[in-house]
């Protein structure tokens, strides 16, 4: 079966690995350090803390803000679950609203008819790596006194406007998790420009300790922390970290091999009847971290059947995004009107792509999807 990703490492990161363990540095040591350094760098933010997921980033970022019990956050459906239970978690109440029919991101107009005089964020998610409106929701935030998070556990190396995503001052939270266009195993990142926001987040993180360990065990003279506030176990590794600086070095090689393949894919597909690829923006640049299409009225096979004999041709293509408000975990929300939401989620179909795909891979996709989906448009 062509798996539907795989992750792109070597050597590399295994003497990377090692390197940490022969430090005795197994946590909150200096290749954490470096690799947030690393990756602040990269976006052109100020700051990044490093955490345990991009979950309770997103989470502790909501936290670290004064954002809780009683508070709206006005998120997509379209979206993977932890985008809304990070909102729960952190005691706020998820508020779903619709994405735009063409990039299936967050819609900003749907947005602005769901705010509530209890509404006091709006988290933003780019979708598989594919940039949002970011500047039309900053926008209307700015306008209604609201933050915006940046939901962008898949956009590493994705390009809003020219800028990477993670770098436009929203605080912005990533994921590292295997499925990712780079990965350390499992970790997180937030990006801000507001030093107060990282430091909550790095005191939130280790339980509020108000000395790092790096200061505890390093200084000669003797130091006395306190816990200043109440905070999380939600420290990332430096064994995750030293797979995540060498990441960060392969990262541009990555998006060099994984786009031309979306470009293969874009080209062969926007011709057929029965499918119609994601729409990428001129401003916008995605990493591509899936590749998605939608089923047409024109394609002889429901995207259920058509998924099934993909896989039957040894292809792992999945169904795509589910829709929150529809699963049994939010069962209790009251029921929302979000038919472009919906509409793609019940059509969208994800593709194999990864660093590593042959020739021969691309065109068994591309031919039998092909085969599947229907006759073409004249040129």
């Amino acid at each position: 079966m062509l798996p539907l990703d795989r992750p792109f490492t070597g050597r590399e990161e295994v003497d990377s690995v090692a390197e940490v363990l022969g430090s005795h540095w197994l946590t909150q040591g200096p290749k954490l350090e470096a690799f947030e350094r690393a990756f602040a760098a990269y976006t052109g933010a100020a700051h990044a803390v490093a955490l345990g997921n991009c979950t309770v980033a997103l989470q502790l970022t909501l936290t670290a803000s004064g954002i809780g019990h009683g508070a709206e956050v006005i998120c997509p459906s379209l979206t993977y679950i932890a985008t809304c239970n990070a909102i729960f978690h952190a005691g706020a109440v998820p508020v779903f609203a619709d994405v735009d029919p063409e990039r299936w991101t967050l819609d900003p107009a749907d947005v602005e008819r769901r705010i509530t005089p209890d509404t006091r964020a709006v988290m933003v998610v780019h979708q598989m790596g594919m940039p949002a409106d970011v500047d039309a929701l900053r926008t209307l935030c700015t306008q209604k006194h609201l933050l915006l998070i940046e939901d962008a556990a898949c956009a590493a190396g994705s390009l809003y406007r020219g800028r990477p995503i993670g770098g436009g001052g929203n605080p912005a939270c990533f994921s590292f998790h295997p499925r990712k266009v780079i990965t350390a195993g499992e970790g997180g990142m937030v990006t801000t420009d507001d030093a107060g926001l990282a430091t909550q987040l790095r005191l939130l993180r280790h339980h509020g300790m108000s000395v790092s360990d790096r200061v505890r065990f390093e200084v000669d003279a003797a130091v006395f922390d306190e816990h200043v506030i109440r905070g999380f176990n939600a420290r990332m590794s430096d064994v995750h970290a030293a797979i995540g600086c060498v990441q960060m070095e392969r990262l541009e090689t990555i998006l060099t091999e994984r786009r031309p393949i979306a470009a293969l894919y874009h080209s062969a597909f926007s011709h057929c009847r029965g499918i119609l690829p994601q729409y990428e923006p001129q401003d916008c640049a995605s990493n591509y971290q899936s590749y998605a299409f939608l089923t047409t009225k024109a394609c002889p096979l429901s995207r259920d059947e058509l998924v099934r004999k993909l896989r039957d041709a040894g292809i792992g293509a999945r169904r795509g995004i589910l829709t929150a408000h529809r699963e049994p975990a939010y069962a209790d929300v009251r029921r929302v009107s979000l038919p472009v939401s919906e509409d793609v989620s019940d059509r969208m179909v994800l593709l194999p792509l990864f660093v590593g795909m042959t020739e021969k891979d691309i065109a068994l996709v591309i031919d039998t999807v092909l085969s599947l989906a229907g006759a073409t448009v004249a040129v």
